[in-house]
């Protein structure tokens, strides 16, 4: 009983800070906010990680702006769909979870997306067109 009011009670106070950090990437813009984090892999090195232009293209998701994150990101908005549906398979009240397809959850998955991200990382990093429209606009 105490165990669950305690599962009860942390994913209520998960829930207010997820959704004070979307309020707080709604009212503000990060390229034009001092409020956030810059990159410390580009700050350091100087090159693109994979996460870079990530808070823009939330705040720019939030105002449904798609062209936008992907000028930003361009893997952003399919990672952000892969955890949407990893969540709705796992964590959402669904009376018979069997319906939705076990397609992420192959086990050559990790590699498949492993490579995804390091060719994306290494493509967006090269100053060359046509490769300069993955870096962050």
């Amino acid at each position: 009983m105490i165990s669950s009011r305690k599962n009860i009670i942390g994913v209520i106070l998960l829930g207010i800070v997820f959704f004070g950090i979307l309020l707080l990437y709604f009212f503000y813009n990060p390229s034009k906010s001092h409020l956030f984090p810059k990159c410390p892999f580009l700050t350091a090195t100087g090159y693109y990680c994979t996460g870079c232009g990530s808070q823009r293209a939330l705040h720019d998701l939030l105002h449904f702006d798609i062209k936008g994150v992907a000028r930003h990101n361009l893997l952003f908005l399919p990672a952000f769909l892969l955890i949407a549906y990893h969540w709705i398979r796992n964590y959402a009240p669904l009376r018979n979870r069997t319906t939705l397809p076990d397609l992420i959850y192959h086990p050559k998955t990790p590699i498949v997306l492993f490579v995804i991200i390091a060719l994306f990382t290494i493509l967006r990093n090269i100053r060359m067109y046509p490769f300069i429209l993955l870096a962050p606009g």
